[in-house]
């Protein structure tokens, strides 16, 4: 199994401390796992079912909506249906290939992660928002790009506190259904026309990733305006299309956010990575939290990305493995004397990020000795 080096964007001057056994140890047993069964890390053909089945459903939801709905009642069960495929799409088929875990074969990966554009993202951005800026610095303000979501909420001690964000704990939610069509019409054509992510720089798409990227924003505003406008009233598709990406926009934010953005996660200063000699690995750990590790329907649904701590350790193994490969990661934790952060439930998740946005959106308490060693702590509570 190849060691997962982290990939620092251009700007960042960030170097973690050498591992000093704990990744190897994991890494060690999770190979041996696989060995053992003689299994590979990537797709299995339960994965390929599911695979087609999503894709069916969206196909099948799609056109039913479009050229089959005759009536309102309809129209929102099939909108609804086809976010909650589309939702599906992002987490269990575009997610591992973009991380080049659903395959061996590179060609296979790259055509499955273009579903992401087909649904209106970019695949190339996405990589280096996702894979570099989010998955090296989890959590790291100023490095990881998906904790800035300014000025509308606060998500990191190191942000700055407006005093509406006292209130976020209650209006962020219907806000994250935001999220699709500012990364539909905003945040992809912002990034490629200053090539900076997280006011990092990273290298702009040229020749055939170029043609993929224009090519898949022309196929998605295709079939999600211009086809159905050709059978349907314009005020009907922009309506029916701002619910289905808010319906969407909500599920793909909250999924990500009870994985980082809870009580249990550190938000450590990044001058404290050097200083304390952090381990990626180890910083890997203390900022990602599980959820509902027992609920094989929801991880069906989610992809394995209730299973975050795994997909940051192993970012190129197929969420499939992740339940067994959890089992071995907590057994290390545990013999090296590793929190692993897990929580037992979908609600117990969503009441800790409840907490997180109320936490973060009051003032800072005023200065005594208990609190100022909560300052100083790692975690970086206020």
């Amino acid at each position: 199994m190849p060691t997962l080096k982290p990939q620092p964007l251009a700007g960042t001057p960030l170097n973690f401390a050498a591992d000093s056994g704990f990744y190897a140890e994991c890494r060690r047993r999770v190979q041996a796992f696989f060995d053992e069964h003689g299994i590979s890390p990537h797709a299995t053909l339960g994965m390929y079912l599911k695979t087609a089945a999503i894709l069916g459903w969206f196909a099948a939801s799609y056109v039913l909506l479009v050229f089959v709905a005759a009536n309102w009642w309809q129209g929102v069960l099939l909108s609804l249906s086809m976010a909650l495929a589309m939702a599906g799409i992002g987490f269990g088929i575009q997610h591992d290939a973009n991380h080049g875990a659903y395959s061996r074969f590179k060609i296979v990966n790259r055509l499955l992660g273009m579903t992401l554009d087909v649904l209106g993202g970019s695949s190339y951005v996405w990589h280096w928002k996702h894979n570099v800026s989010h998955h090296t610095y989890p959590n790291l303000n100023g490095a990881d790009d998906d904790l800035d979501i300014r000025p509308w909420g606060r998500l990191a001690p190191g942000q700055r506190r407006m005093f509406f964000h006292r209130l976020q704990q209650y209006y962020l939610w219907p806000l994250y259904g935001f999220l699709l069509p500012k990364w539909h019409f905003v945040d992809d054509a912002l990034n490629l026309t200053q090539a900076k992510v997280g006011g990092r720089g990273f290298p702009r798409p040229r020749g055939l990733r170029l043609a993929e990227l224009l090519g898949g924003k022309a196929l998605f505003f295709g079939w999600a305006f211009f086809l159905p406008m050709l059978f349907h009233p314009w005020w009907q598709v922009l309506l029916f299309y701002a619910g289905t990406a808010a319906f969407v926009g909500i599920s793909l934010s909250i999924v990500f956010q009870l994985a980082h953005c809870v009580e249990n996660a550190e938000f450590p200063h990044p001058a404290l990575i050097e200083r304390e000699n952090r381990q990626w690995a180890v910083h890997q750990l203390n900022t990602t939290v599980n959820f509902a590790r027992r609920n094989p329907i929801l991880t069906w649904y989610l992809g394995g990305l209730n299973f975050q701590i795994e997909h940051h350790l192993f970012p190129r193994i197929c969420h499939v493995h992740y339940p067994r490969v959890s089992r071995i990661v907590e057994e290390v934790c545990a013999q090296w004397g590793l929190r692993y952060n897990s929580h037992a439930s979908v609600f117990s998740a969503i009441s800790s990020h409840w907490r997180w946005l109320r936490r973060m959106g009051r003032p800072p308490a005023r200065s005594t000795p208990t609190s100022a060693a909560q300052q100083a702590s790692p975690r970086q509570c206020p």
